[in-house]
């Protein structure tokens, strides 16, 4: 547990802006031109170089939970989701607004966060008017890499 927390604190001296979609961008299945990846020890990590993408990247995150929240089946976003129903979040919530606001990609892959979400204020006029209904569809939808079990 000692070397985790000092991992935790050498990471977070590292990294003073934490891209919101890390976990997502960690996936390989998105990709975001703000992002900045590091490495420490045998992991890697992602920042983010834009206050300002920051700070919709949070914003945003933040909507898609609470949208998701009942299909999720979570009674209270109080405490961080589980880590399989977090990749659902950011990883389906891309995807669903990516479908929506580029639907001539046939990709089940992110280009770009930041432009992404530019795209989609530009469209629907702020984060709170993006489609969650159609978004939230994708999140449920979303599967993750399965587990190989090993064969007896």
């Amino acid at each position: 547990m000692v070397e985790e927390d000092e991992y935790r604190s050498t990471y977070h001296s590292l990294n003073r802006r934490r891209c919101i979609f890390e976990k997502a961008i960690l996936t390989r299945r998105c990709s975001c031109a703000c992002s900045a990846r590091f490495y420490l020890a045998d992991r890697e990590g992602i920042s983010c170089e834009s206050a300002e993408f920051h700070q919709r990247c949070s914003c945003f995150l933040e909507l898609l939970r609470q949208n998701a929240r009942f299909a999720l089946r979570v009674s209270s976003l109080e405490d961080a989701l589980p880590h399989a129903k977090e990749i659902k979040v950011q990883n389906g919530g891309l995807l669903g607004l990516q479908r929506i606001l580029r639907p001539d990609l046939r990709t089940d892959n992110v280009v770009d966060v930041a432009s992404l979400t530019t795209l989609g204020e530009s469209t629907f006029g702020s984060l709170q008017q993006f489609p969650f209904r159609e978004i939230v569809k994708s999140i449920v939808n979303f599967e993750g890499r399965r587990r190989t079990r090993p064969k007896p």
